[in-house]
């Protein structure tokens, strides 16, 4: 309690705090993306559950990495080296969930364009709630371990750690509703996530090969992508008002 008096009281600390929230949202972007495609293959009426499920899954995660967190650090230490370069712990996580991501992303995009596919057949929900679950838990232990990295990187503080991940993870519980829903409904704009899918998986197995990929040009390749695919869908409106 002690602690939680000094830290209020310490602008220091509210600034990390909000800095560490920023960086929780935006690593989290990966992780809403996943879950809102995932979740869209799910029967309509269990959707909300699985991305509550989902998100859920990801903030109990965060928190049982985060009572770890001394050790997480040491996932970065070399347990194999290969042809002469080390891999960690953490190496291994990356390669593991960009390969899933790339197989998963390019499955997506084989079924939604393989012009021997029947309509009907490629739009009917192909996953079980336990299934989907199994692979959001199987991302989000990247994602998580990846997050708790940097959270660690940025503040010793761990009741601002805390509060940090919780946050962070309700201001995704907000928005995944709304994503997932326009995603369904926009197929060029499932395309276009599909593609982040692709892109966020090669930049995870490039970091597990120690080819370390800034995500701020990740994330102003995504943004530019989606600002052009908005003015797209803004210009085809505009022409069926127009008919």
């Amino acid at each position: 309690m002690d602690d939680l008096t000094r830290l209020a009281a310490d602008p220091a600390a509210w600034a990390a705090l909000a800095t560490l929230i920023a960086m929780e949202v935006v690593l989290g972007v990966d992780n809403l993306v996943f879950i809102a495609i995932l979740a869209n293959r799910v029967e309509a009426s269990r959707r909300p559950l699985a991305r509550m499920l989902g998100l859920s899954l990801a903030l109990v995660f965060r928190l049982v990495l985060l009572a770890f967190a001394a050790e997480i650090v040491h996932l970065k230490d070399p347990l194999l080296t290969v042809l002469g370069h080390p891999f960690s712990a953490r190496d291994f996580l990356l390669l593991a969930g960009g390969l899933f991501l790339v197989w998963k992303a390019t499955g997506e995009i084989h079924e939604r364009v393989d012009p021997d596919a029947e309509e009907d057949h490629a739009s009917a929900p192909r996953l079980g709630l336990v299934a989907a679950m199994a692979q959001i838990v199987m991302i989000d232990v990247v994602f998580s371990v990846d997050s708790i990295i940097t959270a660690v990187g940025m503040t010793s503080d761990f009741p601002i750690m805390v509060i940090a991940v919780v946050v962070a993870v309700i201001l995704m519980m907000v928005a995944a509703g709304p994503l997932g829903d326009f995603v369904h409904r926009n197929p060029t704009v499932l395309m276009l996530a599909l593609s982040f899918l692709l892109m966020i998986g090669m930049t995870l197995i490039a970091d597990g090969f120690g080819f370390h990929i800034e995500r701020g040009y990740i994330y102003a390749a995504m943004f530019f992508s989606a600002l052009v695919e908005t003015l797209n869908t803004l210009a085809r409106r505009k022409q069926r008002t127009a008919r």
